[in-house]
């Protein structure tokens, strides 16, 4: 009877113990209970009972996250990253690459318990994703060419010199083509949002010259998912499943006909399933009309990105800046700029297609020309710099990253929705 019962005893502890690893296996991987912890529309109850999944799935790897922590939770605006970095702070657990793989899909290389990133010269030469692993085109609007004939010629010099493919848009009312076509997502997906910003509201001439988005993609024969959100391509810069946003976006929204984009958490939440990617939002600059993102910082990789110099600009822009570079781990290049007529000083927003960067040259007194050429040579030293005189153009209030449409060359513009 001893023996039957021992050998019972057995079997039982063997199958719950199988069970255990089926129900691991089975069900959603950490990967999967992450990207729904970061969930902005799911409630903060339901926050904590996909911890609690967590905590089940970390029975096995003799991982604990303790109650005190999943009562106390609450997301806020937080990203996976920062949510697994917290996680394993509060809960003193070392980050290994084997632990980032399984809570993020990918490999986040931090400094052991402490969470901070590490910084390395091969991060900062590191590209994003859809440069390295995908030849890009870039569009115009037609409306350059026959407005600025001397600065496309060269502008288009440096293109061909570099074999980099180029074409025009039909049917723009203006040269800005960056804002009003769709977005590119981290899977290559074209995202249409609506072009309706506050800046070009009160006056007739304004209101005539915005660009018919809808009416653009059908004469270039581009068909994108359509989103109502208020949005302009200016103010998106994408990297490898990050993407950067100015706080411009929520005044944008905020009498938005549609209710859930007037709301901060939802209208974030959408825009990170619709980009593909953790939203990070920064500052929008004091007197910015635009507000937009690309004159004011630019990523050079997910980990690092290049801005106006923070001791030059606005104290208040400067240090609601500094909280979102800590908040994110992120490293911050500061670039040299001056303050001139429209977009003039403004050297972040250059064009980057492929392995090209093209920064303007302002050709003003001085040696900040020279001096930023030196910088973007070695924050960039697998890539090739040129320089042009856009003045022209910057006048107007904008400048290269402006009058471009960067996309994938081998994607198709028509999706699927």
């Amino acid at each position: 009877m001893e023996y039957t019962i021992g050998i019972v005893s057995g079997l039982i502890a063997i199958i719950t113990a199988l069970y255990a690893i089926y129900k691991k296996f089975k069900s959603p991987n950490l990967t999967s209970l992450m990207n729904q912890l970061v969930d902005q529309k799911l409630s903060q109850s339901d926050h904590k009972k996909i911890l609690r999944k967590i905590n089940r799935k970390l029975v096995i790897d003799l991982k604990h996250i303790s109650n005190e922590y999943i009562n106390n939770f609450i997301l806020n605006n937080r990203g996976k990253e920062v949510v697994f970095k917290d996680i394993c702070k509060q809960n003193n657990w070392e980050i290994t690459p084997s632990l980032s793989f399984q809570f993020l899909g990918y490999i986040k290389q931090y400094n052991s318990r402490n969470g901070d990133v590490q910084q390395s010269k091969i991060d900062v030469n590191q590209g994003c994703h859809s440069t390295k692993a995908h030849t890009q085109i870039v569009y115009f609007s037609e409306l350059l060419r026959e407005r600025y004939p001397d600065i496309w010629k060269e502008l288009e010099e440096i293109l061909s010199r570099h074999n980099v493919k180029y074409s025009f848009l039909k049917g723009t009312k203006d040269i800005w083509c960056r804002d009003y076509m769709p977005i590119q997502n981290t899977s290559g997906k074209l995202i249409q949002f609506n072009y309706d910003p506050s800046y070009l509201k009160g006056k007739k001439e304004w209101e005539e010259s915005r660009t018919d988005v809808t009416m653009v993609c059908e004469h270039n024969g581009i068909s994108p998912i359509f989103s109502d959100i208020n949005l302009d391509g200016g103010n998106v810069l994408l990297c490898d499943g990050k993407a950067i946003i100015s706080d411009r976006i929520f005044s944008e929204n905020k009498n938005h006909p549609n209710p859930k984009w007037s709301d901060k958490e939802m209208l974030l939440s959408e825009l990170s399933l619709l980009l593909e990617s953790e939203i990070i939002i920064i500052p929008s600059q004091k007197g910015d009309i635009t507000g937009h993102a690309d004159g004011m910082v630019r990523f050079i990789n997910k980990n690092t990105i290049l801005g106006n110099d923070r001791d030059k600009e606005y104290k208040n822009w400067s240090e609601q800046m500094n909280n979102v570079i800590k908040e994110y781990n992120l490293n911050y290049k500061d670039v040299p700029f001056f303050t001139g007529k429209g977009a003039m000083g403004i050297y972040v927003n250059y064009l980057e297609v492929n392995n090209l960067i093209v920064i303007p040259s302002f050709q003003v007194e001085g040696n900040m020309d020279d001096e930023v050429l030196l910088l973007f040579k070695t924050l960039f030293p697998n890539k090739t710099i040129e320089t042009i005189n856009y003045n022209e153009i910057a006048k107007e209030g904008g400048l290269l990253n402006c009058t471009t449409w960067v996309v994938w060359d081998d994607s198709s513009l028509s999706q699927e929705v």
